[in-house]
């Protein structure tokens, strides 16, 4: 059986995750998503609240299980037993950074690679960060995020929001 750990912080999902979540879907028998803690980010959403949305924005691809980690990737994959880290990438910022992260995890853990997929560019000016500034300002961020959570999304994202 083929698989692949797709690991992020989600805060919240977007269709870029989406789509890379599918194409994964597509490729491998398992895609494992999970719902990661980055020391250096502060988060909108809580780690169960990120989780929740994308267990109903993956609820109808069979193959995609949604879980979370509050650690180091490297042991997430080595409790696991997954030897694949799969990154999507927009921007050559973002390709320098996993190419780092990428290097750093296998100083850490030789057995794991990691796979860098570039996102499509019809997705590539959509952040997490973006919708968030979109719902802070009370944007439509109907074309950002998965069909049918946008409203679930504004909700979350306003009851979390902290000044």
């Amino acid at each position: 059986m083929t698989s692949c750990v797709f690991p992020g912080s989600f805060d919240p999902v977007t269709r870029g995750h989406m789509d890379l979540i599918e194409r994964a879907a597509a490729q491998f028998d398992l895609v494992t998503v999970t719902v990661m803690v980055n020391i250096r980010k502060k988060y909108a959403l809580p780690a169960e609240e990120r989780v929740r949305l994308l267990e109903k924005a993956c609820a109808k691809i069979p193959n995609v299980r949604i879980d979370s980690w509050d650690g180091l990737l490297v042991e997430y994959m080595r409790n696991h037993q997954e030897s694949l880290i799969l990154r999507g990438v927009r921007t050559a910022a973002e390709f320098e950074a996993e190419r780092e992260a990428a290097a750093a995890n296998r100083l850490l853990a030789p057995e794991i690679d990691t796979w860098l997929v570039f996102s499509r560019e019809s997705y590539s000016c959509i952040s997490s960060s973006a919708v968030r500034e979109l719902a802070a300002f009370s944007g439509d961020i109907r074309e950002f995020v998965p069909p049918g959570l946008a409203e679930e999304i504004t909700d979350a994202l306003s009851n979390n929001y902290q000044e």
